[in-house]
């Protein structure tokens, strides 16, 4: 049965008044006080008799910076629309930036109609963005972020260990110098890719050297601006560098190739995402592989059996990468001098 408005007062110690006025986002109701009603009403089952009869697959656009109309966005929603159809429901796609003059309308729109769940791409999204999310009266998972106050529940891409494993594929070929091309736009995703980047150096006793850090930024035209001014300095280069993401990697290669630098043979790389371009750059790029149209699937899977159930608790889901071999890595040279000694 679903609770009444007396039950979430008598939880909370709020009046019907202000439990009603919080539940239906009316003003007057701080962001704490509507926080702790909220997840009273979610916990009570306020929410859960709600049948969700479509999943709506939110944009969110904090700076637009690293969100954008990608192949991987465009991915994550053929995963969302096809698993939508298989369980015949609609599949609904908004976009919603920061910067948009009717951005609280919308997003109390997106996030107040009870009949439609929400996969929020919150790649950008920051804890003061989250703070908002945590108002959802609409069954609610967050993709590709997660917050740090366990607002809601979230599907995440294993970053930490994908990045970790990926430069212990380079230290396993050999290579002791290995360079981070590091994106100058920080958000979660990166800082867990940088955790695994360093996890890697003290499992095998290394260092992480700081003048190998490069910070470019996260799209491959200006990665590759940046990339080359680096290069102009006349650094000395790592025998290996692993990027933030692919973006960054291309925009890399191509300032390598302008400078008469060999990829692989006299620096190898790593990516990761493994957007659809990497198998045609020059060379064709190693990197990590995110499934991300799985990842779309996993997501409205785990929305829909969540709302079924009566879920109130948030949980946190990791999907699992796999690295893809492809011409971009070789051992240093020094190494392989010695292997023909």
């Amino acid at each position: 049965m679903k609770a009444s408005l007396q039950q979430i007062s008598e939880a909370t110690g709020f009046s019907t008044a202000t439990v009603s006025n919080a539940l239906n986002h009316k003003r007057g109701v701080n962001a704490e006080t509507a926080s702790r009603i909220l997840e009273a009403a979610r916990r009570l089952g306020y929410f859960s008799t709600a049948k969700i009869n479509a999943v709506r697959f939110v944009q969110y656009k904090s700076s637009g910076l690293v969100v954008a109309d990608t192949p991987f966005f465009a991915a994550l929603a053929k995963g969302i629309e096809q698993e939508c159809r298989t369980l015949g429901i609609e599949a609904i796609l908004t976009v919603i930036s920061r910067s948009d003059p009717d951005f609280d309308t919308l997003l109390e729109q997106v996030l107040g109609d009870v009949s439609c769940g929400v996969v929020l791409l919150a790649t950008e999204a920051t804890e003061e963005d989250m703070e908002l999310f945590s108002r959802a009266q609409a069954p609610l998972l967050l993709l590709d972020n997660w917050p740090e106050s366990a607002c809601a529940s979230a599907l995440l891409i294993s970053n930490t260990d994908s990045a970790c494993h990926a430069v212990e594929y380079l230290i396993e070929k050999g290579h002791r110098e290995i360079g981070y091309l590091k994106s100058s736009v920080r958000i979660k995703n990166f800082f867990y890719r940088q955790e695994g980047y360093r996890r890697a150096f003290a499992l095998h006793g290394l260092d992480a050297r700081e003048e190998f850090e490069v910070p470019l930024p996260p799209e491959t035209s200006q990665a590759w601006h940046a990339m080359s001014r680096w290069l102009e300095e006349k650094p000395r280069l790592p025998t290996a560098f692993f990027a933030d993401n692919d973006n960054i990697a291309l925009g890399a290669l191509k300032a390598f190739a302008e400078h008469g630098i060999r990829v692989p043979q006299d620096v190898s790389i790593i990516g990761f995402d493994d957007m659809p371009f990497a198998e045609f750059s020059t060379p064709p790029l190693t990197t990590v592989q995110v499934e991300k149209e799985e990842m779309g699937r996993l997501a409205v899977r785990i929305l829909t059996d969540r709302a079924r159930a009566g879920l109130s608790s948030a949980t946190k889901t990791q999907i699992c990468t796999r690295l893809v071999e492809r011409d971009s890595v070789c051992p240093p040279v020094l190494t392989q001098k010695e292997e023909t000694t």
